[in-house]
């Protein structure tokens, strides 16, 4: 891939930003303690720091597969509507660390409160369920692919783009 110039990258920067920010849910992907693959998908909330929340049902094998193994990737991808070529889709995969945020952490209420303003009394519903678990998806890499030959390394620490 030849060099990417800083107004270039600034601009792929922004349109990986835009895609994710132009998302309320996400595709999951997890592994059983057996290392059968598994993929879903859960509604999500976002903090300042690029963690992202999910609330899930152990009703759920990837909850069960989170809670075992707490390793995900998550995908954002732009929708084949909106694509001019399917072979080259738009999208934003970041491998994550996973910790299940327990009641009694104050991250707990505050992420259950975005999850609310965000999707409604939904989530209040489902606040009184006990079957439901708070995770936080901690990006560690990621990539982020506009198109052929266009695809750049994310930096988790400052979410800057990388050629690759």
């Amino acid at each position: 891939m030849t060099e990417t110039s800083t107004p270039e990258l600034e601009e792929f920067t922004r349109r990986y930003h835009k895609l994710i920010l132009s998302s309320q849910t996400l595709t999951l992907s997890t592994a059983s303690a057996l290392g059968v693959p598994d993929i879903s998908y859960a509604p999500f909330v976002r903090d300042n720091a690029g963690v992202f929340y999910i609330y899930i049902s152990e009703l759920a094998s990837h909850t069960t597969n989170l809670l075992n193994n707490p390793l995900a990737s998550i995908l954002f991808i732009r929708p084949e509507a909106e694509s001019r070529n399917l072979f080259a889709r738009e999208r934003v995969v970041l491998s994550c660390r996973v910790k299940e945020i327990m009641p009694d952490e104050l991250i707990y209420t505050n992420q259950l409160q975005a999850l609310q303003d965000k999707f409604g009394e939904v989530v209040g519903v489902l606040r009184s369920l006990s079957d439901f678990h708070l995770f936080a998806l901690h990006p560690e890499s990621g990539r982020y692919v506009f198109g052929f030959g266009k695809a750049f390394t994310i930096n988790s620490h400052d979410s800057s783009l990388h050629a690759v």
